[in-house]
């Protein structure tokens, strides 16, 4: 899902029977929810339309969506090792994982 350049990405819980989205490419974080699909895409634009209306409450520009995407599978004790390291070395698990891939690229 793209709205005003925010891209979505959404999963359906088969328990709570309801669809659930975060946009992704922005580091804020912006989500939303809703049981149809048409609920769902409104429950989209409204979060982005939230977000954007608290920057501008706040005086703050809002974070511009960038562009890419990337996935990785790694085993879940890597993960948390990484997530670990990060928290010390205050930085986001992205920020540590950038900067070694820079390291190495």
């Amino acid at each position: 899902m793209e709205y005003k350049n925010y891209i979505a990405t959404v999963e359906f819980d088969d328990q709570a029977l309801i669809f659930h989205g975060e946009v992704i490419n922005t580091n804020d974080v912006i989500t939303f929810q809703g049981q149809t699909a048409a609920e769902l895409h409104q429950a989209f634009i409204d979060s982005v339309e939230d977000y954007l209306a608290f920057c501008r409450a706040r005086g703050e520009e809002p974070e511009r969506p960038f562009s890419g995407r990337f996935v990785l599978r790694i085993d879940p004790a890597l993960h948390r090792r990484l997530f670990v390291k990060a928290k010390q070395s205050k930085k986001s698990l992205n920020a540590l994982i950038a900067e070694t891939l820079e390291k190495q690229g």
